[in-house]
């Protein structure tokens, strides 16, 4: 089979799990270049993967075998580099988020639409196997229709996280607790449970943290099903608590903590997927979790890429978190309640 062919931007924390991923997926993709302004970065990458590197950018959008440019940057940069590797004709797989605002990161999904490229986005929990088994359970009808939905994010990140500059803050992150970790789990949320309607809730910063932007939010949610539940998030939880998400049913309660999935049935029947090691990074250490579910994600990018389809997480799909985001933010700045914009 012949390899797709791919190239690198950002070499900083963000890439050590990707990068193990696609050495791990060499008979599949090749790694054409790896790319970072600094040069520091080039070298500490270089010494750890076996990968070509680059010192500008043009050399990738400039080279007609790379197919397609994996972006690990920060935020704030995604979507001008999204928006360039598009226009070269390169697919795009994002890190999270799409960007730092929304209306950016719908200027980044638009572009990838109009230069016909497949766009993926790194929101890797969708691929834990508690979470793929609970998604099918959900969409066989065999709970029947959803009445509650609660999701806690209870993580812990010390001082020293937000120390680093621009950490935390709107310029670079985008936000708080809600874009930077909670991301995750309100994407994987939403595609079990539904689209959110209507929020209503706070959004604070503790006296845990000095920072900008939020690191804690408690929101009453509807959603779009009828169905209504609670969001609470925060990265003032010390020592960190794996993410839960419990649904509610006609027929019985799922229960998702971490890579655990407990579901019982009013019928007596239980299933149950036990916890795997994917469930990480929930304490002062954000990198504290292996590559599986990275890897899993480049694999069905490029899949995506070969077979002519969407990944399974597209821009569109990345778009409703970052307007729930929104709302929920609006709402602990107004009092809300907030409208989710569709």
């Amino acid at each position: 089979m012949t390899r797709t062919r791919i190239a690198i931007v950002g070499l900083g924390m963000a890439v050590t799990p990707h990068a193990r991923g696609l050495v791990d997926l060499a008979d599949a993709v090749e790694v054409l270049h790896a790319f970072s302004p600094s040069a520091p970065r080039r070298a500490a990458f270089a010494a750890r993967f076996p990968f070509p590197l680059a010192d500008h950018l043009e050399t990738i959008l400039n080279d007609p075998a790379v197919e397609a440019v994996a972006v690990f940057t920060p935020a704030n940069t995604h979507r001008d580099i999204g928006l360039a590797c598009a226009r070269a004709g390169k697919h795009v797989l994002m890190e999270k988020p799409l960007d730092i605002t929304t209306a950016r990161a719908e200027e980044l999904v638009a572009g990838c639409k109009a230069a016909g490229v497949r766009m993926g986005v790194v929101l890797q929990h969708r691929f834990r196997p508690a979470a793929m088994r609970a998604a099918e359970l959900l969409a066989s009808g065999a709970l029947g229709q959803i009445v509650g939905c609660s999701t806690n994010i209870r993580l812990w990140r010390p001082q020293a996280y937000y120390d680093e500059p621009g950490r935390g803050s709107f310029a670079r992150d985008g936000g708080g607790v809600l874009i930077s970790q909670g991301i995750h789990t309100l994407d994987l949320m939403l595609s079990l449970a539904g689209a959110v309607e209507q929020v209503a809730g706070f959004a604070v910063t503790t006296p845990v943290h000095r920072m900008e932007t939020e690191d804690m939010v408690c929101a009453a949610a509807r959603f779009a099903n009828g169905a209504i539940g609670t969001i609470d998030a925060t990265t003032a939880a010390y020592p960190g608590f794996h993410e839960d998400i419990m649904i509610t049913a006609e027929h019985g309660t799922l229960a998702l903590r971490g890579g655990e999935l407990a579901v019982q049935f009013h019928d007596g029947r239980r299933e149950r997927v036990e916890s795997d090691i994917s469930a990480g990074g929930t304490g002062a250490d954000p990198m504290a979790f292996p590559h599986d579910w990275h890897r899993a994600v480049m694999a069905d990018f490029v899949a995506a890429i070969r077979e002519g389809r969407d990944p399974r997480v597209t821009g569109d799909e990345a778009l409703r978190v970052h307007r729930l985001i929104d709302a929920l933010i609006e709402a602990g700045t107004t009092g809300g309640p907030v409208r989710v914009r569709a």
